[in-house]
């Protein structure tokens, strides 16, 4: 007959835990993806009108990213359309592509114009595009080739 105490059934369950918090979780370790524009929900720029974090658990993935949402009916939104909510350049900022050069957005700072969502790594980004969006817009795509793909 084996002996097993109550200490050492505890003691075993706590290793378990341990070693199971070590483990990323399934969803997103079997996918090597990046997560596009740091974690934060693209189509909550439309709906909410302001920079929102996604969830880790309600995601999609589209154009090698991972989209993170902050509610199922964004997903369901994004999945539908991702070209409408998408940022035009996705983790770049727009107005320093748009002269050539190679800037991470921040997603803090934004702009939607024309049914389009861009993003900036200054505050100042989205007024600077603004005082010449076409120029800048029709620039940025023609630069668009430099961008590294991830």
């Amino acid at each position: 007959m084996l002996s097993y105490s109550r200490r050492k059934a505890v003691r075993h369950l706590a290793v378990l835990a341990a070693a199971a918090a070590c483990l990323p979780a399934r969803s997103m370790a079997a996918n090597p993806l990046p997560v596009a524009i740091k974690g934060y929900d693209p189509v909550a720029y439309f709906k909410l009108g302001k920079p929102t974090r996604g969830r880790p658990d309600i995601w999609h993935d589209w154009d090698e990213r991972r989209y993170l949402f902050a509610s199922t009916e964004h997903r369901d939104l994004f999945k539908a359309d991702p070209v409408r909510y998408a940022p035009q350049f996705p983790d770049f900022c727009a107005m320093s592509l748009a002269r050539g050069e190679i800037v991470e957005a921040n997603p803090e700072y934004w702009l939607v114009s024309d049914g389009k969502l861009y993003m900036f790594g200054k505050p100042v980004g989205p007024d600077l595009f603004q005082q010449n969006l076409a120029q800048n817009v029709s620039s940025a795509n023609r630069n668009r080739g430099i961008l590294p793909r991830k």
